[in-house]
């Protein structure tokens, strides 16, 4: 069996958040800053976590968690994923947005054991849509992605899609929820308590 290195998740934090009045990652949800619910999700699973995010951007403190600083330009997530494989050194990357709170550590198992076989990244998906900003990106997609890094002005998933990524699909798409605007941090914060309410009781 071909030895598969274990991946260093890396955690996008580097985009403007305009729609939801900058500084997304301290945005507090129940809280928590929204950052802190995906570390949360990869924390348990990787032993090794960063942060990929502007000189700029501010951040909650999280212990345990390296902050990489990604090029000023472009504002792009194609920027922070070949960020994070140049510093990789070889491993390939978990990626993970900053506004995903449902994310659990079961589906980042699940990505992380996934067979990419010769495609560069294995990505998240649900109803036929592709969740690029949650995969696991091999060493050669920084090949495949840089010049479109560079450029910064290419759509994601169309970018994504033309690489022709392992699509896994999963099983509960409230997990790929994000966080854009004041209106999602409502409903995020709704899906939270909605969730505490059916947990069972702890003993």
């Amino acid at each position: 069996m071909r030895f598969r290195a274990k991946p260093i998740g890396a955690i996008l934090a580097g985009g403007p958040g305009l729609r939801i009045g900058g500084e997304k990652a301290t945005v507090a949800l129940q809280g928590k800053p929204l950052i802190a619910y995906p570390v949360e999700a990869v924390r348990p699973v990787l032993s090794r976590v960063a942060i990929l995010a502007k000189t700029g951007t501010r951040l909650p403190a999280l212990s345990g968690v390296a902050v990489w600083i990604e090029p000023e330009v472009p504002c792009h997530p194609l920027a922070g994923i070949t960020h994070a494989l140049a510093l990789a050194g070889g491993r390939p990357v978990l990626v993970c947005a900053c506004d995903m709170p449902f994310v659990s550590p079961e589906l980042i198992r699940r990505l992380i054991k996934a067979d990419p076989g010769r495609a560069p990244a294995v990505v998240a998906c649900a109803r036929g849509a592709m969740h690029p900003l949650l995969g696991c990106y091999q060493p050669r997609a920084l090949e495949v992605l840089s010049a479109a890094a560079r450029e910064g002005t290419a759509p994601l998933v169309e970018t994504i899609a033309a690489t022709d990524p392992v699509q896994l699909e999963v099983d509960e798409p409230e997990e790929l929820f994000d966080v854009d605007t004041p209106d999602d941090l409502l409903q995020a914060a709704a899906m939270l308590d909605q969730r505490r309410a059916v947990a069972p009781p702890a003993y």
